[in-house]
């Protein structure tokens, strides 16, 4: 009988926890008679998604993935409608689909719940021909997760150093919000459609997004005078963001968004 192929796919760069670890405790947690691992580290940007690829065509059982969303989003858009099945080991900054996923932010804890074979089936989206998991907008977190890139000490309070910088940087724009229902025309602070319930760090932009039920949650957010920002923050991390008066949400299975 052959066995199945495992493949990790480490990100040495992501999050800010070492993963020296991780190799041997991964490979051990497999039964060698059942299981080939194969461990591989990526260099550059894209370096998942190459790998994932071939592991696809080399008709791998799992290809798990030890970094942050984005690499989760390097690996998984090349796993959808196939056989290989996506595991996630959380080590990035916000971890938003393992959190929206309940999978455990302890490496061991992850591994375990891979091991024993927990398996959903789980929507994705795709804006301007690019797949996502999570999260995908224009306005403001787009324009923090583009400043964000670009730090190279990663991790909670970088996040928020940003957003508080960019709070002041930002100027919002008016969109054509086009859904299965109508349309909406609004200046906006922000406007995400979200598969996931979360930006990642428990920050909860469409609390009852739910990753199963094909349809997106689109949040609006109307622009916000600077003493509105506490009050939004904390709303973001109480899972009651939904509930601000300037907050408009939508069920849809197909947005389209124009900058007016």
């Amino acid at each position: 009988m052959s066995k199945e192929k495992v493949c990790l796919i480490i990100n040495p760069i992501s999050g800010t926890e070492s993963k020296r670890f991780l190799p041997e405790e991964f490979a051990s947690s497999f039964d060698q008679t059942k299981y080939d691992v194969f461990i591989r580290i990526t260099g550059y940007a894209g370096h998942a998604t190459e790998i994932a690829k071939e592991a696809v065509k080399q008709n791998y059982k799992f290809v798990i993935t030890a970094g942050g969303d984005g690499t989760v989003n390097e690996v998984a858009k090349e796993l959808i409608n196939t056989d290989t099945i996506l595991g996630i080991i959380p080590f990035g900054s916000g971890n938003g689909l393992a959190r929206d996923l309940n999978i455990p932010l302890d490496a061991s804890k992850a591994i375990n719940i891979i091991r024993d074979g927990n398996i959903r089936t789980i929507d994705y989206g795709s804006a301007n021909d690019h797949i996502f998991f999570c999260t995908c907008g224009v306005g403001f977190d787009a324009f923090i997760s583009d400043k964000f890139a670009d730090v190279k000490k990663r991790g909670p309070l970088g996040y928020v150093r940003n957003i508080v910088e960019g709070v002041i940087e930002f100027k919002p724009e008016k969109y054509k919000i086009i859904h299965d229902e109508g349309e909406i025309v609004e200046k906006a602070f922000l406007v995400t459609c979200a598969n996931a319930s979360q930006y990642g760090n428990e920050a909860y932009i469409a609390p009852d997004a739910d990753m199963e039920d094909g349809k997106m949650n689109v949040s609006i957010l109307n622009p916000l005078n600077p003493n509105e920002i506490p009050q939004t923050t904390f709303q973001l991390f109480t899972k009651n963001i939904d509930k601000n008066s300037k907050m408009t949400s939508l069920l849809s299975s197909r947005v389209r968004i124009i900058r007016e």
